[in-house]
């Protein structure tokens, strides 16, 4: 949908399945009723998943054909992947395994490049075209000395596909771009350690690779990365990890990097209160959304400023009662449009907050939802999909109706 400060979709990583069929009798079922529910005039953009299996079959002309026809027939259009998770993503135990293959391998590669290739099948002309993608690997799957040279050949592996990008734009004029998602314990955990690497490693490594590669200087070959690789601002990830969004904002604007697309999400939280009794009380809350498909690393913030880090919300509750900490944060995308959950609440004011500074500012043109935990949430809060899609989006509008009234 088109809005004052861009294009809102939703991210289809909703949606369970992994193979073509699935995801394409997932979009014929819920895109027309997610419309209904919204009244949405108009062309309606998709945010696409695709997982590895899927690409590979719509990647073949006959499949990617037939779909062109279904979106024309629908008036939607696709101007953003996720291509995030490769595997599968729903009903199985993901955790850790959502960043494999990572940023290292040859698969994840060859992964992106083919998603690159059918976004540029589908791009209505004129769009730009953008595809988010893991944080480099998983922090944790490599002891701290090894990490350095891990990074280099995962910003290597970047740096192909950002030539790749570069060359289309040439021949083509699509403009398409990789966005980096951080996200907690990935190897580019938040902001900070982002705008650290994009300046320090990506920059020093693709000026004279590109310069080399495209036969450009090393000032060109500067805006050739910041035109193609730019950042996934994914809020809920930022506001687990209390980042200052107006400070990593001007960073970015001082050093010209650009945020490729914002993902619209709300994270967990609760102040953790004094007692042991009140303390049980808010962890009983907490183990409500302690499910087994997902990561929820939580981050725990001291009254002194310091940050406490688990990998997973079970390791918080062990402890809850004994933690200096006076709140926590867990990495659980919750609906939008609630506000709290009994004794726990939302990160949604970040959102908010987010939303405003895009009517003030040009931050990207590029808006996805994505709250992708539907099935894993109590009971008590799940709804039928296409009614959560378009509560969703509308909470979006309405922010952004009563932002500018």
């Amino acid at each position: 949908m088109k809005t004052g400060i861009g294009t809102l979709t939703y991210c289809t990583n909703i949606h369970p399945g992994e193979t073509w069929a699935e995801h394409f009798a997932a979009l014929q079922e819920h895109i027309p009723a997610v419309r209904k529910q919204l009244g949405a005039d108009g062309s309606f953009g998709i945010g696409l998943r695709l997982s590895n299996k899927a690409s590979l079959a719509l990647d073949k002309a006959e499949q990617l054909s037939a779909f062109k026809d279904w979106l024309q027939e629908n008036d939607a259009y696709v101007f953003t992947l996720n291509g995030f998770p490769y595997g599968s993503f729903h009903r199985t135990r993901v955790k850790d395994q959502v960043h494999a293959p990572d940023w290292t391998t040859n698969e994840r590669l060859q992964y992106t490049l083919r998603l690159f290739r059918i976004l540029a099948a589908l791009l209505p002309e004129g769009m730009e075209g953008s595809l988010s993608t893991s944080p480099l690997s998983y922090r944790y799957w490599h002891p701290e000395e090894e990490r350095r040279a891990l990074r280099e050949k995962a910003t290597w592996n970047m740096l192909q596909v950002v030539e790749q990008l570069a060359r289309v734009y040439r021949g083509s004029g699509i403009l398409l771009h990789l966005d980096v998602e951080p996200e907690p314990d990935g190897l580019l955990d938040n902001g900070s350690e982002f705008i650290a690497w994009y300046l320090q490693e990506l920059l020093p490594a693709g000026i004279p690779l590109l310069s080399d590669k495209l036969d450009i200087t090393a000032a060109e070959a500067e805006q050739v990365i910041k035109t193609h690789l730019q950042l996934c601002y994914d809020v809920c990830h930022f506001a687990v990890g209390y980042e200052d969004a107006d400070e990593i904002l001007r960073q970015l604007k001082i050093q010209g990097i650009r945020i490729g697309k914002i993902q619209l999400s709300a994270a967990l939280k609760s102040a953790l209160p004094h007692g042991d009794a009140e303390r049980e009380k808010t962890a009983v809350a907490f183990r409500r959304f302690n499910e087994s498909t997902y990561l929820h690393q939580v981050v725990a913030r001291c009254g002194n400023g310091r940050l406490i880090r688990y990998r997973d919300l079970p390791e918080a509750l062990q402890e809850i009662r004994d933690t200096p900490a006076e709140e926590w944060r867990a990495h659980f995308h919750v609906p939008l449009f609630v506000s709290d959950f009994g004794l726990l609440q939302s990160t949604r004011n970040e959102v908010a907050e987010m939303l405003r500074r895009a009517q003030q500012d040009t931050l990207t043109r590029h808006f996805e939802v994505e709250t992708y935990t539907w099935e894993v949430l109590p009971s008590d809060l799940q709804l039928p999909l296409p009614a959560s899609i378009a509560r969703e989006l509308q909470w979006v509008l309405d922010t952004l109706n009563n932002t500018t009234g």
